[in-house]
């Protein structure tokens, strides 16, 4: 079974659409010892399927063919590398977002958000205006075991992970309890009709045309995921907290085709918009911990209750279940922890993917998931709710199928060819364009990021 055949029979699609893809292998493309790029491959197509599928459902024709490029694969799952606003290249990693040696051992830290780095500080007891902080985090870790360093930050509410073996990361309680669940959950929560979808027709096809999009998301995973939805035609509407702004470069290039609104749910008069919008919405994806967003009523169930026949998508670093359910995490401390770090690193030092796989895959994943329970709520009915994990598909690419995918590339690879640029209320903007391709599909987003959170709470 290949990594798409895989992906595909997981999102509970029908096995025989998968011979409408066609795949072109691209040489030096995500080098890894890993499987990346038939991972990263799959990913895209079985996203690109599903959308056919949805576009097929909506016209009464055949569907499209899929045409999966290892080129633009690549190129998207480098997307925040190949960023360029007025021609300045973006810092991806805060000096502080690194691997330390430990008394016994390696961690990783994440600390891009200003509020991620005061807690980690906070938790080791390192002022902020302490000198050369790296320098001076360097000789708290040097005298620390890798495990007392992971757990003291966590109790903190700061980000850093040991490093572990595969075999350790396996014999782990949330190692064991991510392995025991689907690399795509699915379920139906209740008997709401059917809400059907307008005809499709226009050039070019948009599967999600109509479809009203909550996004509740942030940092790659969701993000790509939505951003994929408003290639595909959909409104989507990111909502964030006025309390935590977003990475100026992060939404440069994760927000294409969407707009941008803040709200402050723990207020009234927000949670009273936030109510309206969701009651004229189609989807709603969420990418915070399990459970952090219940207090405002978004839990899945009290959404179908709210909004029945509704599409709810939700996205986790390590899943909804198993004692690390309720923990923050990043791409970077997922490879850390279920032992990738390890496989990719040396005998000197840990090392990573070619690329933030995991949050790209798992938001291309993501976007499948909606884009299938779209197609299902259309024949069937039913609140549908999806639940992926980063580290599932860390377990996937690690543990996944034995077939890799790496036939002998048909062509070169130079990442020039899926570039593209744009001017913007951000400025002049240089980007990847999207992977996600089937025949009379939008080639591009049908418009740039604006400034964060500065559009009105409402639909278009």
């Amino acid at each position: 079974m290949t990594h798409t055949d895989f992906a595909w029979a997981a999102l509970g699609g029908d096995p025989a659409l998968v011979s409408r893809i066609s795949a072109v292998a691209r040489e030096g493309v995500l080098p890894s010892r890993l499987p990346v790029r038939g991972m990263a491959r799959a990913c895209v197509a079985v996203c690109a399927l599903a959308g056919a599928e949805l576009t097929a459902g909506r016209t009464g024709g055949k569907v499209p063919e899929v045409r999966v490029d290892d080129g633009a694969v690549a190129t998207a799952f480098h997307s925040e590398r190949h960023l360029r606003v007025d021609g300045s290249e973006p810092v991806n990693f805060a000096p502080l977002s690194r691997f330390w040696r430990t008394a016994d051992g390696w961690v990783r830290t994440h600390a891009n958000y200003p509020h991620h780095q005061k807690r980690l500080l906070g938790a080791l007891g390192v002022p902020e205006d302490r000198g050369s902080l790296t320098e001076v985090l360097a000789e708290v870790f040097a005298e620390r075991p890798a495990i007392e360093v992971e757990e003291t930050v966590y109790a903190a509410g700061g980000l850093a992970i040991a490093l572990r073996t595969p075999g350790q990361w396996a014999a782990h309680p949330q190692g064991r309890a991510i392995a025991a669940h689907p690399l795509v959950a699915r379920e139906r929560l209740d008997t709401a009709p059917v809400r059907p979808l307008a005809p499709l027709a226009g050039d070019p096809l948009l599967p999600a045309a109509g479809v009203r999009v909550l996004d509740l998301t942030r940092v790659i995973a969701g993000p790509v995921a939505t951003r994929t939805l408003a290639l595909l035609g959909a409104d989507v509407l990111r909502i964030d907290s006025p309390r935590l702004p977003e990475i100026d470069d992060q939404h440069a290039d994760m927000d294409f085709g969407k707009r941008s609104a803040t709200l402050d749910l723990a207020a009234r008069g927000d949670h009273t918009a936030f109510e309206e919008l969701l009651a004229e919405a189609d989807v709603v994806v969420t990418g915070y911990r399990p459970g952090a967003l219940d207090r405002f009523g978004l839990s899945p169930r009290a959404l179908a209750e709210r909004r029945p026949g509704l599409v709810v998508a939700q996205l986790s670093a390590w899943g909804d279940y198993g004692p690390w359910s309720g923990r923050r995490g990043f791409d970077s401390l997922v490879q850390v922890a279920t032992g990738i770090a390890e496989i990719e690193g040396s005998a000197e030092r840990p090392g990573a993917l070619p690329a933030q796989a995991l949050d790209h895959g798992t938001g291309y994943l993501l976007a499948a998931a909606v884009l299938r329970s779209l197609t299902e709520q259309t024949r069937e009915g039913g609140t549908r709710l999806v639940r992926l994990a980063l580290a599932r598909t860390a377990a996937w690419l690690v543990d996944g199928p034995a077939h890799r995918d790496e036939e002998p590339a048909d062509a070169s690879y130079e990442p020039g060819s899926w570039l593209a640029e744009t001017d913007s209320d951000l400025g002049r903007l240089r980007y990847a364009r999207s992977p996600v391709s089937f025949a009379d599909g939008p080639p591009d987003w049908a418009r740039p990021p604006g400034r964060w959170g500065t559009d009105p709470a409402r639909w278009a």
